[in-house]
């Protein structure tokens, strides 16, 4: 292994920051060696076989407080003990160490919990520096969907600690991902200040493969700006019902409209290559409304926001598309276009103030009746007006940027 350089004296060899409200991170700060079948991480120095045993413990996912979802997350361990396993497989650079067994098949959450967290620790921590990516629970439908992105952070083969049995030796190690929040990338916070605009242009260079967005072709007096709808199906709740009239609608207004229905095995460069050569995205709030993030800034993102749920699709979508420069606005539902109303006097609480309905009962009352239990029913004239400023918007984005 090539030398490293002898820390001070003074410098911890184990630095474990657990102040977060987010997030633990774990930092190795000399040579260590990985052993996959116990998940444990072993310092290579000898200067510590000295000392007594340092022992830390640490599950590296960004949702700290949410202990039920950590008891998913895999515990692993780091240790200055005697006892170290012969190095099988040598690594010349770090490990970065973080898992993806929170809330993996979401796709919001597998941005807000993992690769927004992943931008900022390796922007902090490993800035134009090369790395190992060590990975907890990345299954194999996971690591192939996400193949482009991993490849952008780091060009080695990453290690999927959970089907791996060898030993491998980095020169030092990270554990954990920085989160500064919901959706959030605070340049305050970053040592090379980096903002969401940035995140967005490495999504550019990871789905993009060199290439500019679709340029229209056609005569730009006659062009319509293209309109992506995202569909959503109906046993999930928030699917709009009339969506065929929706759809009429856009295309009399002056759109040309593509109703795009996300499954998990959508290749995320179709995806991306569709939604950023569009001028506009409509969705109900969603996890699907995390490809507004492909977006090119500048373009008009519609969230439909559904009743009770006013702050989730703000924390969700709506910072993330204004630090992202979209022109950003919300369609926020009439009670008479929720399907809530069918099942609801419209003089209840859960109707007339989903605010007060929902108290300090916030998990019972979004998850199983403003998420799960609501569809979307339009006012067909309320929603033409309402698309006709969407159209002038995504005209003059299209004028200006093609």
């Amino acid at each position: 292994m090539d030398q490293i350089l002898a820390l001070p004296p003074q410098s911890p060899q184990i630095r474990c920051d657990r102040s977060h409200h987010n997030y633990d991170l774990c930092e190795i700060t000399v040579p260590t060696v990985l052993d996959s079948a116990t998940s444990t991480f072993f310092l290579l120095d000898s200067s510590t076989s000295t000392l007594p045993s340092t022992v830390e413990k640490i599950r590296p996912y960004p949702r700290k407080w949410e202990k039920f979802v950590m008891k998913r997350i895999k515990e692993l361990t780091i240790t200055s003990g005697p006892e170290i396993p012969v190095c099988k497989v040598k690594h010349n650079v770090p490990a970065l160490v973080f898992s993806v067994g929170g809330y993996t098949g979401n796709f919001w959450h597998e941005f807000n919990d993992g690769f927004i967290p992943l931008f900022i620790t390796v922007n902090s921590i490993f800035p134009d520096q090369d790395f190992v990516l060590v990975i907890s629970k990345a299954s194999d439908w996971w690591v192939n969907k996400y193949a482009d992105l991993l490849q952008t952070f780091s060009k080695y083969p990453i290690v999927k600690l959970d089907d791996d049995n060898t030993t491998h030796c980095f020169t030092s190690a990270t554990l954990g991902l920085i989160s500064h929040g919901f959706m959030t990338i605070d340049p305050a916070l970053m040592p090379n200040s980096k903002t969401f605009l940035h995140f967005r242009a490495f999504l550019e260079k990871s789905y993009s493969n060199g290439r500019n967005h679709p340029t229209l072709k056609r005569n730009s007096l006659v062009a319509r700006p293209r309109l992506v709808v995202l569909s959503r199906k109906g046993s999930l709740g928030r699917a709009i019902l009339n969506q065929d009239e929706v759809k009429r609608i856009a295309e009399e207004v002056g759109f040309d409209v593509i109703v795009f229905t996300p499954t998990a095995k959508t290749p995320l460069q179709e995806a991306y290559a569709l939604i950023n050569s569009s001028h506009a995205m409509l969705g109900v709030h969603g996890a699907a409304l995390t490809h507004s993030l492909f977006l090119r800034p500048g373009s008009v993102f519609v969230q439909v926001v559904p009743l009770g749920l006013e702050w989730v699709a703000e924390v969700c979508f709506a910072k993330s598309a204004w630090a992202m420069g979209l022109n950003y606005m919300e369609y926020k539902i009439n009670a008479e276009e929720s399907t809530l109303v069918e099942k609801y006097d419209k003089n209840e609480l859960v109707i007339k103030d989903p605010g007060a309905y929902r108290g300090n009962n916030w998990t019972e009352a979004i998850m199983n009746i403003y998420l799960k239990e609501q569809n979307v029913n339009f006012d067909l004239v309320r929603f033409r007006e309402y698309m006709k400023e969407v159209h002038k918007r995504a005209k003059q984005f299209m004028e200006m940027e093609g």
